[in-house]
């Protein structure tokens, strides 16, 4: 019997289906944001939750995540998203776990770059075996600012703040990467005011991007506003959008 497909894999319909990564400067509201996902369960790598009516398992290592993981994949609970507040945080802890494991200081102590890949290698596959479950993934991170030096001169990008190696797997499995940002606009007093966005296009100066195509490049930073926006473009152009959250 042949294993091949026989037809496409049709888009994921919705957003509890996908992987996101959403990064911002420090209590832009990043969490707030993922906090209104459907049926969402914290992994708390870092404390910062406490003004936040959530769910939450306090996460203090690599042991700890791999335990709840563990739970979520039993399936037996009623959550439909796993937020991983912050990435950043777990990357870390599983450094902690491989240099422990091999009872080295360092990762580059076991030479040729083997630790680092090590870490790099138990960090994707527990974060795909995540990514392949029926439930909602959002991967929260800070932002930082690097120096580009381009043929044409240099120039400042804004990226998550993960390590090189994390932030290229994260950024390789996830379907869209949210950037929250603040962007000038006028008050109704004619002053001018700070507005929360999100930012899901490819620019020169940040990391974002949205491979289902249907967000618009800047929305406000409000769960409901991003929901709506992303079943509207689903919906048949004779009919109301499908559901994709409660």
């Amino acid at each position: 019997m042949s294993i091949l497909p026989t037809a496409k894999t049709e888009p994921k319909p919705n957003l509890a289906d996908l992987t996101v990564l959403v990064y911002g400067q420090t209590k832009i509201g990043k969490s707030t944001f993922c906090a209104q996902s459907d049926g969402a369960i914290f992994l708390a790598t870092e404390p910062g939750l406490n003004a936040l009516d959530v769910f939450q398992v306090p996460i203090q290592s690599w042991e700890d995540l791999l335990n709840t993981c563990a739970e979520v994949v039993e399936g037996k609970h009623p959550f439909k998203t796993v937020i991983i507040d912050t990435i950043d945080n777990a990357y870390k802890f599983c450094t902690d776990y491989i240099v422990k494991k091999y009872k080295i200081e360092h990762e580059s102590d076991l030479g040729y770059g083997k630790g680092y890949a090590l870490v790099n290698n138990e960090f994707q596959r527990v974060l795909t075996k995540l990514a392949f479950l029926p439930y909602g993934l959002f991967l929260i991170s800070h932002a930082k600012e690097i120096e580009i030096d381009s043929r044409t001169g240099k120039y400042t990008r804004i990226v998550p703040t993960l390590p090189d190696k994390a932030r290229k797997i994260v950024l390789g499995m996830v379907d869209m990467v949210l950037y929250c940002d603040l962007d000038p606009a006028t008050g109704d007093d004619g002053a001018q005011v700070m507005r929360r966005v999100i930012r899901t296009k490819p620019s020169l100066y940040y990391e974002a991007g949205d491979r289902t195509g249907r967000l618009p490049e800047t929305l406000d930073l409000d769960f409901k506003k991003f929901f709506d926006g992303f079943n509207a473009a689903a919906a048949p152009a004779n009919g109301p959008a499908k559901a994709a959250a409660k």
